[in-house]
């Protein structure tokens, strides 16, 4: 990229987009380039587009020019690199401003919108509506943008839980600035674009989740109808050899379809993080939280080794079954099952006072933590998982968590194993080896997603501001992928400063090279973007970009 060409670029999008959606800010470049973790990727300007046309426009400019553009909704893609590119001097490409509810329906229960449609914007149109379908939250933030979430293959609480899976029609602006959308949405005047996955013939909607093969502008969701009956169930796993026999009876509940929702399992370290930040006082200010310490405080704050939770959904009968069956399965585990409805926390707000002058047990607190929890297995996001992130704070968690703004410091890593107990023993027994190790804690979140498969979220958090640990938790998290990948356990997404696994050698690396030479021949869309670089080489077709 010369100087002269990025200026030449800037003067076009300006005149396409407005000068005030064109920032070259050095405050705004400098917000932008910094994560949750050490980059060094500079940032030459921000573009904010209002619509597909302007980004269609901008990718064109782009192809004229020969600078890349790299595409984020919200940006708040936390642990993974916040908004900055894998690939330096890419100019941003932020959509924020796509915000439009394009589509909706209740009777077939969709709704289409653009990438820059948060969690919190659908949540409370629904409501808006008096609305009796339910949204899928993933627990992050309530301004994440819906479609950034789907496109990385994201998860949730709800029946409706794995994103992608629940998608359809897509619309997307290629890297040329020509436009596709996919499945039945490409036929005119479909009636079953929001409905219809696959439409006719081969399937293009797995190419642009998870690449940089296209900028998606407008996705179907499905929503879930509110069932007659809901209720919560937690469960306290007191045995810490307990993991095993506890995966093995969840994934056959799940495989019957007796369970039907994602279900979460948090270790010890993992629910301490959600409850408070690190007890400084209480290890004199030593890191890590040993075993010992950790062993204590569960047993101080009643949390087990292992936590379960998930939503049972359905008829009154139906759920009622399922309690009895998921009873009947946990029986010979040490620890403890308890059931939670809606009306039961209701109760529990109402008496809080009276109860806990009657009881001193502070059941408010306990409500404070366990309903948003509860809210997020009916589709209610939360912000109560950012403060998480300023676990070795010394500062308090501010009203308005941003951990990139903040300085903590968060890498995850995101291994899947078979739904299989003592698999997924092995690969938290990894984890927790590897990061105690290490010096960090090992928080470690499970998440039965599917019958067949366990995805684990692994958090290696720290403070940004001591003097080398980003270094030491960047080597943390080489040893961890590569003790994983070694024990077969891969990850089901990645952090830009990692992408380059997607590199590898082989018949799969070489047929996404052709894809991104065909789809973009001049490289220009998210280079290193869970893809391969192009190389030298490669035939592609001529072609003109008018701006």
């Amino acid at each position: 990229m010369s100087s002269r060409s990025l200026e030449v670029a800037l003067e076009q999008w300006s005149r396409v987009l407005g000068s005030e959606y064109v920032s070259r800010a050095p405050q705004a470049l400098r917000e932008a380039e910094t994560a949750t973790f050490a980059t060094t990727q500079r940032i030459p300007a921000v573009l904010r587009p209002y619509d597909r046309a302007q980004v269609q426009e901008c990718l064109r400019i782009a192809n004229h020019s020969g600078i890349s553009l790299y595409p984020i909704s919200s940006g708040k893609n936390w642990g993974y690199g916040s908004r900055v590119p894998p690939a330096d001097r890419c100019v941003l490409l932020d959509l924020s401003r796509l915000t439009r509810i394009l589509d909706f329906s209740e009777e077939l229960a969709y709704v289409t919108v653009e990438p820059g449609v948060t969690q919190r914007q659908l949540y409370g149109y629904l409501r808006q509506r008096g609305s009796r379908l339910w949204m899928d939250a993933s627990g992050s933030s309530p301004d994440c943008s819906l479609i950034g979430n789907a496109m990385e293959r994201g998860f949730g609480h709800t029946p409706y839980g794995d994103h992608f899976a629940h998608a359809c029609g897509l619309e997307v602006v290629l890297p040329t600035g020509e436009t596709i959308e996919t499945g039945a949405a490409r036929f005119a005047g479909s009636l079953t674009a929001a409905v219809n996955r696959w439409g006719v013939g081969p399937s293009l909607d797995g190419l642009f989740s998870q690449s940089n093969l296209g900028v998606v502008t407008r996705m179907t969701v499905w929503l879930m109808p509110e069932p007659e009956c809901f209720e919560a169930f937690f469960f306290r796993g007191e045995d810490p050899a307990g993991l095993p026999a506890l995966i093995d009876r969840i994934r056959d509940l799940r495989l019957a379809d007796v369970l039907r929702s994602s279900i979460h399992i948090a270790n010890d370290y993992k629910v301490l993080n959600g409850l408070q930040q690190y007890p400084w006082e209480a290890t004199g200010g030593r890191t890590p939280l040993t075993p010992d310490a950790m062993r204590r405080l569960r047993k101080r704050l009643t949390f087990g080794c292992w936590n379960a939770s998930g939503g049972l959904y359905g008829t009154r009968r139906q759920v009622a079954e399922a309690k009895r069956l998921l009873q009947q399965a946990l029986r010979r585990q040490a620890g403890a099952l308890k059931f939670l409805s809606q009306k039961k926390l209701q109760l529990a707000r109402r008496f809080a006072k009276p109860f806990s002058l009657v009881t001193r047990w502070d059941v408010t607190r306990t409500i404070e933590i366990v309903e948003p929890v509860v809210g997020l297995m009916r589709g209610v996001p939360t912000a109560q998982t950012l403060a998480s992130t300023y676990w070795r704070k010394r500062m308090k968690t501010p009203a308005d968590p941003n951990p990139d703004r903040d300085g903590c410091g968060l890498l995850w890593y995101a291994p899947v194993a078979p739904a299989r107990g003592g698999e997924v023993a092995a690969l938290t027994g990894i984890a927790t080896e590897v990061l105690l190790g290490s010096g960090f804690e090992p928080m470690i979140s499970l998440t039965v997603l599917t019958p067949r498969t366990v995805y684990a979220v692994i958090s290696i958090t720290y403070d940004r501001e001591i003097e080398g640990e980003d270094e030491r938790a960047m080597g943390t998290y080489a040893e961890l992928s590569e003790r994983c990948r070694k024990a077969g356990y891969y990850p089901y997404r990645l952090g830009i400063q990692s992408m380059e696994e997607c590199a590898k050698e082989g018949t799969y690396a070489a047929v996404l090279g052709q894809l991104k030479g065909a789809l973009d021949p001049n490289g220009v869309l998210a280079p290193g973007r869970y893809a391969p670089a192009l190389k030298a080489g490669v035939e592609t077709r001529n072609r003109s970009y008018a701006t």
